[in-house]
């Protein structure tokens, strides 16, 4: 616990998480005050419930999921008003009702509120058979959606108001830790192949790691995202000294990783296949000494990638940049020949061979990351002109 609360000290996970949690509980107790306190309202928990459900991580969700979370409570409310003024409190109504809200959910423009018609038509029901008058009914469906308005009015005012969430680091973030999965393989990947051991065991684990990037590079969208959505309707940025970053480049970087990353699952697919049908005495060993040393030379772009910073970014796209040249020189050097065991000369581009899905795969690999440091290259040139 020390530990962490020393990390919540600084920006980062932690103090995030307690932002939200602070934020949370002031936006539940002043909800909770204006509904039992001052309207004195019959179910006052609908709108402490609903101001911490508009505690998002950015201003734009907070207002995107009130508006979604509004059209739900009051799609859910009525259903049960419309059918059970009509039909009476009955148990076939409730069965109609609940049948009718789970469709509405369903409705894609309400995202992850739609389970909320359901849940609003059932306490709407509940509240609508305690009431003894037409007039009471109306009264209490109606008091539920104000207890719901106010309180989501409270928590997008509190996110608002109390240190707007800014999450700039986020995209650096996603970024980096992409990255450095991708160089983790690829480190892994290079020392075997320049001893020329292709074992399948081996192979089999870099298969599966890379065939596992798929939820990195979903994060790492998932955090350029927030960074782009953070800086919507939040005050911050007009306070800020800095200029607000443009994301285009981190944005492009990680559709490129994510290429990289379908390319690299293609390169450990064949190298397993080959290392299956070789039982581990490779016919070109030569060939795959040069593609370790390509590989080696694309995990130092992906090292610096994993090491991006803001504030040394244009230093960094300058060294990424030069990095990328050397990689295309190893890139060229994979189609030459090599001399084999019995000193036969082994080509490396015959259709038949591996190794000749392996070069395709190579020069698609060195495309992709070229592209990546030109993006980021571009995206450096673009803030240095505003």
């Amino acid at each position: 616990m020390g530990q962490w609360i020393r990390r919540a000290r600084r920006e980062g996970h932690e103090r995030n998480t307690l932002l939200l949690i602070g934020k949370s509980t002031l936006a539940a107790t002043i909800a909770w005050v204006v509904s039992y306190n001052v309207l004195q309202a019959a179910a006052p928990a609908f709108a402490p419930f609903s101001a911490v459900l508009m505690i998002q991580v950015t201003i734009y969700q907070s207002i995107a999921q009130s508006v979604r979370y509004l059209g739900a409570v009051g799609a859910g409310v009525a259903v049960q008003g419309l059918i059970g003024f009509l039909a009476g409190p009955g148990l076939v109504t409730f069965a109609v009702v609940t049948m009718v809200a789970l469709v509405i959910g369903r409705w894609p423009r309400l995202g992850s509120q739609g389970s909320q018609v359901v849940t609003a038509a059932f306490f709407a029901f509940a509240m609508y058979v305690m009431a003894t008058s037409t007039v009471e009914r109306a009264t209490q469906l109606g008091s539920i959606l104000l207890l719901v308005l106010i309180g989501c009015a409270i928590g997008v005012l509190v996110n608002l108001v109390v240190v707007p969430p800014m999450r700039f680091r986020s995209a650096e973030h996603g970024v980096r830790s992409l990255a450095h999965a991708v160089c983790d393989l690829l480190s892994d990947m290079h020392p075997p192949l320049r001893e020329g051991e292709l074992i399948q065991e081996r192979t089999g684990q870099w298969r599966q790691r890379a065939s596992r990037l798929d939820s990195t590079v979903a994060q790492a969208h998932s955090a350029v995202r927030t960074a782009e959505e953070s800086v919507y309707y939040n005050p911050r940025r007009f306070l800020l000294r800095r200029r607000i970053p443009t994301f285009s480049g981190y944005v492009g970087a990680v559709q490129a990783l994510d290429r990289i990353s379908y390319q690299l699952a293609s390169v450990t697919r064949t190298l397993d296949q080959a290392a299956s049908s070789q039982e581990g005495r490779p016919e070109s060993p030569g060939f795959l000494e040069r593609y370790a040393d390509f590989l080696a030379a694309l995990a130092e772009i992906t090292a610096k990638l994993s090491e991006l910073d803001e504030k040394h970014i244009a230093e960094q796209v300058e060294e990424l940049t030069s990095r990328a040249g050397q990689s295309r020189e190893y890139a060229s050097r994979l189609s030459e020949g090599d001399e084999g065991d019995e000193g036969v000369t082994v080509s490396v581009t015959g259709g038949s061979s591996p190794y000749a899905t392996l070069l395709v795969e190579a020069s698609r690999l060195q495309e992709e990351f070229e592209h990546a440091c030109d993006l980021l290259k571009r995206s450096v040139e673009q803030e240095r002109s505003r």
